[in-house]
């Protein structure tokens, strides 16, 4: 019993280190740390016989030179040689557009294609002292187009971007062509920098000042500056009695055969008073061939500043109000001089027969939807600017899809109602359809 334990003593010993690996007593050297185990491969991915080469997937491994041959193994396959410079196909050109085969979903799927056409109509609302009402909502509209109620598909209060052609006459007498150029100066204090505006005046011809600009920009006061006139003379006529002759003569004959009785002006006894000329039909189309070439998420405007006279143009008044109905374009103004005064402001609205039309601006205005203001004073006049400038801008604006065919171009009515009693609605009575409307 004693010796098992002294062997197993003598045991320990020797395995504590006292004696090295080989055999040789190493004194007061500990027992060697064990060898690390041997760094293993990663392992193969399931179903792969070997490493996975990009663009070449998974292969078996070749057999290495010199290595153990009891594994068999197919070579690697090999890379195919660098193309030439002369083998390399040229670039696709820049305007070369290379189309991606659709997936099977895609192709399976059925496209239709439905032309609508969209109608937009801005509607102001007033009450009976001439303020504008807010606070309305869509219930509180129906609109009818052709007599055929339509539902609403658009509903908006928020203010629009103006493009705004000034259209300014200058065949008023010259007192009121003074207060209209002194007035000019606060045109560009009722836009906002979202607007933008263009100028264009008109006597005997119109003429276009400027194109489309930055309401705010240093160009427009510049370009108003420039078209300032000075008016026309208006003088009593008088073509019958002893004044109606020539006071300057030579050899018996008037000096200007056109105010000598008979001769060139007319009969010996009458002399034949030239007539005015106010080409307001002209200068509103040119404006609106101008303002027909903007977005349409613009609201078009022109505004005319004008006692509404016309004679002697070359465009009739139902072919420049069926081009503003058709691009959506609407006439607002502020009357002057004669138009503008209490009870003949009235009265110029009615036409005499073999007579110029003494206000055709209100006829405008009233096709298109507009509003107009009549104005004697300056400051009246500067005011009128910011109020229909505001009036324009901030309105309800109305969509709907018209129900009537896309292939029939004649003039379709509409009629807005609004569910409130003692107010006045502002609305165009109709428009002609455009294939720009069709979507």
């Amino acid at each position: 019993m004693n010796s098992g334990r002294a062997a197993l003593a003598l045991a320990t010993i020797l395995g504590c280190g006292l004696v090295s690996n080989s055999g040789t007593p190493a004194q007061g050297q500990q027992t060697p740390v064990p060898d690390a185990p041997t760094p293993q491969g990663a392992p193969t991915l399931k179903g792969a016989n070997g490493p996975i080469t990009p663009g070449q997937g998974a292969g078996e491994t070749a057999t290495p030179a010199g290595g153990d041959s009891s594994t068999s193994t197919s070579p690697a396959p090999e890379e195919p040689p660098a193309p030439s410079p002369s083998s390399v196909a040229p670039a696709t050109a820049p305007d070369t557009v290379q189309t991606a085969a659709p997936d099977q979903g895609e192709a399976a799927r059925a496209r239709f294609v439905v032309n609508v056409n969209f109608v937009e109509v801005p509607v102001t609302v007033k009450d009976n002292k001439g303020n504008q009402v807010a606070g309305l909502t869509f219930r509180d509209f129906t609109v009818y187009e052709n007599n055929t109620r339509v539902p609403l598909r658009l509903f908006s209060v928020d203010a629009a971007p103006l493009s705004v052609a000034f259209v300014i006459d200058q065949s008023v007498t010259a007192d009121v062509m003074q207060k209209v150029n002194t007035s000019l100066d606060a045109i560009q204090g009722a836009l906002t920098p979202y607007d933008e505006a263009a100028v264009f005046t008109y006597d005997h011809i119109p003429k276009e000042w400027t194109g489309f600009t930055g309401a705010q920009s240093n160009r427009l006061p510049a370009v108003l500056s420039l078209a300032r006139a000075t008016g026309t003379d208006m003088q009593v006529p008088v073509n019958t009695g002893p004044f109606a002759g020539c006071n300057l003569r030579e050899n018996g004959n008037c000096v200007d055969p056109n105010l000598q009785p008979g001769k060139s002006a007319g009969s010996p006894d009458v002399i034949t008073i030239p007539k005015e000329i106010h080409t307001l039909n002209d200068a509103i189309l040119m404006a609106a061939k101008e303002l027909s070439t903007r977005p349409k998420e613009r609201r078009r405007v022109i505004y005319v500043i004008s006692d509404g006279k016309e004679n002697g143009s070359k465009a009739t008044y139902k072919e420049v109000v069926r081009y503003l109905q058709t691009n959506k374009i609407a006439v607002y103004g502020t009357l002057v001089g004669d138009s503008a005064r209490w009870g003949e402001g009235y009265l110029s609205k009615f036409h005499l027969p073999f007579q110029m039309y003494d206000n055709r601006l209100y006829a405008y205005a009233a096709a298109t939807g507009g509003a107009l203001d009549s104005e004697n004073g300056t400051n009246g006049i500067e005011k009128s600017y910011a109020r229909i400038a505001s009036e324009a801008r901030n309105q309800y604006t109305l969509g709907y899809l018209s129900h009537e065919s896309i292939y029939d171009d004649k003039y379709r009515k509409i009629e807005v109602r609004v569910d409130r009693p003692n107010i006045e609605v502002v609305a165009k009575p109709g428009y002609y359809p455009s294939s720009q409307d069709y979507k």
